[in-house]
């Protein structure tokens, strides 16, 4: 895995943060973390797309970022336990992952 992949999840986690963060900030300190996490993770996604195919980048940055929401959600905010939602992301994930191999690691070629 080279380091715009690594990019690429670390915006997805990013996503998750600053999603529950539109969802539970309060105050304007917490408006402008969120705002400042939406930020970073937009870079690393820019970053990340200048390498690697645009398409998968985003694929796999909404999907971990919507896998991670679900789960963040259940585990810390309390949404009621769905199997249902969970095989829906579980699939959804698998699209993710499954786009990762098939894309493989060779980032585009700088012009010189």
């Amino acid at each position: 895995m080279n380091r715009y992949w690594i990019y690429v999840i670390f915006a997805g986690l990013l996503e998750v943060v600053w999603v529950s963060g539109l969802k539970y900030s309060d105050s304007p300190l917490e408006w402008i973390g969120t705002g400042a996490i939406i930020v970073i993770s937009f870079v690393a996604i820019i970053v990340s797309s200048s390498k690697l195919p645009v398409g998968t980048v985003y694929a796999v940055f909404t999907g971990l970022g919507t896998g991670g929401s679900v789960i963040v959600e259940i585990l810390l905010f309390h949404e009621p336990f769905k199997l249902s939602k969970i095989i829906l992301v579980a699939i959804l994930l698998a699209g993710v992952i499954g786009l990762k191999f098939v894309t493989g690691d060779n980032p585009k070629k700088e012009a010189a």
